[in-house]
């Protein structure tokens, strides 16, 4: 028996990520322009770094709260009462070790060895894996995309539902296809969810990078739910205020599961460093007008890459309702992962293979907009370039 061969197989099984298989491959050329990656380019601002550094001048670099400093989960109260006008009280808000720690601790509290999880593709891989890794079954649905653009078809949602089906995982608006569902959509699947006593993992992450009729931030399952629902809303610091690398995020749970999650806190991380929870004191508090630019520029970003790309007239793609992606596919492109390497090698641009985003992602690549115009702009030429040798 070879080492690989005594580990659990959920390990084993872990696939590597098609994305960054692509980032390896290129992230040291010359003039790439990377897009590969879900983040933008500023780096995080002065105002959420300079409250981090003060707090590591001060010497908070001891063992702090687990479940978050109350001035975090306090300032998270606030920031729901600004975007989502609902009032929450601290003990409903655990800090987490980013994004996809409270994906893992999510998947922790309600799906394990036997169990399945129903998602919706395509989609971010880590999900799927995750829950995989956890020892639950990933099932997905596949959104329907048509003329129209993508939308979700809950009765496929009900259909996928069995007696071991423990939770729907619900990421709107959505990476990468940028389907941003409508209150209608989350209603019905918030019915389902009520009728067959099943968990929803709500990943909101984008709700604020939303380009609907009017702007503001996308339809929530905040909006339509009681607060005896059974919903975990996970999210995280990287989007919203430049801080991919920081690795800090939250999850917003009924206050009765406060203990069940700070003690998940305990078994894996242990909680966040405090001075870093300092600088998500600040991002919360200062940074609804950097929100604003950031979503007013991947706008903009997004409109020059559409106008280019569509251009070429071989390019098919949804203009994007959310997030911050271009989710493409191209006249004549068969195999899409060996795509995003020839993209490499010939246009110098980063793009992560649709096939990283499981089914009904296989024919597509995604493009990562969120970057400043001029980048964007010579990207968008190169990779129009590009497609003429397709």
């Amino acid at each position: 028996m070879t080492l690989i061969d005594s580990l659990r197989a959920e390990a084993v099984a872990a696939p590597e990520s098609g994305i960054v298989a692509v980032v390896n491959y290129g992230r040291t050329r010359e003039g790439m322009i990377p897009l590969w990656a879900g983040e933008g380019d500023l780096p995080t601002p002065a105002f959420i770094s300079e409250a981090a550094a003060k707090g590591l001048a001060n010497g908070e670099t001891f063992y702090t709260w687990q479940k978050g400093i109350p001035e975090l989960r306090q300032a998270l109260s606030r920031y729901y009462a600004r975007h989502f006008g609902k009032n929450f009280a601290e003990e409903e808000f655990i800090a987490t070790g980013s994004g996809m720690h409270a994906i893992q601790l999510a998947l922790a509290a309600v799906a394990g060895s036997g169990d399945e999880v129903v998602y919706l593709s395509p989609a971010w891989p880590n999900f799927a894996a995750a829950a995989g890794v956890s020892g639950a079954t990933p099932v997905a649905v596949t959104l329907d995309q048509s003329g129209n653009g993508w939308s979700c078809d809950v009765d496929k949602i009900a259909a996928a539902v069995t007696p071991r089906t423990k939770a729907l995982f619900v990421n709107t608006p959505s990476n990468p296809t940028g389907w941003t569902a409508d209150r209608e959509t989350l209603q019905a699947i918030l019915d389902l969810a009520r009728k067959k006593g099943l968990w929803i993992i709500a990943d909101e992450i984008y709700s604020l990078f939303h380009y609907g009729h009017g702007h503001g931030r996308a339809p929530s399952f905040l909006d339509i739910s009681a607060a005896e629902d059974r919903i975990l809303f996970v999210n995280s610091f990287s989007k919203n205020w430049a801080m991919t690398g920081w690795r800090i995020g939250w999850i917003k749970t009924h206050p009765d599961l406060q203990q069940v999650f700070e003690n998940l806190i305990q078994y894996s991380t242990s909680g966040v460093a405090q001075f870093m929870q300092r600088g998500a004191v600040a991002a919360l508090d200062q940074g609804d007008a950097f929100i604003v630019e950031q979503v007013e520029r991947a706008h903009a970003a997004r409109d020059l890459v559409c106008g280019i790309i569509g251009a070429t007239g071989k390019a098919r793609f949804t203009v994007p309702q959310g997030a911050f992606y271009l989710f493409f596919t191209v006249d004549g492109l068969t195999d899409p992962r060996r795509a995003a390497f020839d993209i490499v090698d010939k246009a110098n641009v980063g793009l992560a293979p649709g096939t990283a985003f499981g089914p009904g992602g296989e024919a597509f690549l995604r493009l990562c907009f969120h970057r400043r115009l001029d980048q964007l702009e010579e990207a968008a030429h190169r990779l129009a370039g590009w497609m003429k040798t397709v």
